[in-house]
This record gives C-alpha cells, structure tokens and sequence, in this order.
C-alpha cells in the first residue's frame, strides 16, 4: 500500500489561478498526453495563454503529402482554449463542445503555437477561443469551446 504522503509528493495539488508560466507549463506536463505532445508555456495572462508545440513525426496523417493530422489541431485547439482559463481556475476543466475550422495544412517538420483567450466567463460555463499557426505564422486552424467551470470547485 501506497503512503498518502509519497502519493501527495508525486501529484503535487494544484495551487489554484495562476498566471505564471513556468508553474502553468509543470501542471500541463502532469498529464502524459500533454508531455507528448511536446507542448511549452510561453505566456500567460489574464484570461489568455500562449502555447507552443515541437512537432512529432507521428503527428503526419499521410506520409506521402507529410501533412499534420486533423485530429492533432483539433488537440490543440482544445488544449489551448481551455488552459485560457487558468488564470481563473488554475487547472483545465471538461469539454462541453468544440468546434475546429482548419484554415491551411500544417506541413511536416513544422512546429506550431497557439494563442488561446477567454471570451466569456460564468459560474457553470465559460467559452474560449483558440488560434494555431505554424513556423511561418500563418494560421492553420482556429476553434471554440464550451467548457464546464462548476467542476473546478471540487
């Protein structure tokens, strides 16, 4: 059996809203998934965040046109749309529902950032945004979503 105190030691509790980067990035790579994706903190701010992301080969949905994988835009945006939130919740929170536009491929070799920003706050829900560009700054997807904000007082 595991002592409480060794578990507390491995999952540190999340210190609530936060704006700086470095404790933002180390809550995001708690999640393994996260940790893969490679992702980096490079701002946060009230009610926005900036992330960047090494590309990974696996990411390429077609080796012969070398082109990133939808479904890793569309992590993306989520991911960066509800982190937008942690300067009021210090933590990500549930997806309600999400919506992608992909603008352009994101061609192999390239990484990519991302800018996400609260656009309305509530007690139960809260709507975010989110932008991805690729090396050359050029936009490659944008989205929306809904997200579950009564969770995070648990």
């Amino acid at each position: 059996m595991t002592d409480r105190a060794d578990t507390a030691s491995e999952h540190p509790r999340r210190t609530g809203p936060t704006t700086d980067p470095t404790e933002v990035e180390r809550l995001l790579r708690q999640g393994p998934f996260h940790e893969w994706l490679g992702l980096r903190v490079l701002s946060v701010g009230e009610d926005r965040i900036e992330l960047a992301f090494a590309w990974r080969p696996e990411w390429v949905a077609d080796p012969d046109a070398g082109y990133t994988h939808g479904g890793i835009l569309a992590t993306i945006v989520d991911l960066t749309a509800d982190w937008a939130l942690v300067s009021r919740l210090g933590r990500g929170v549930p997806t309600v529902d999400m919506r992608v536009d992909y603008h352009r491929a994101a061609s192999r070799g390239e990484d990519l950032t991302a800018v996400g920003e609260v656009v309305r706050f509530g007690r139960t829900l809260a709507v975010a945004e989110a932008r991805v560009h690729d090396g050359q700054g050029r936009l490659v997807a944008s989205g929306r979503g809904l997200y579950h904000t009564a969770s995070a007082s648990s």
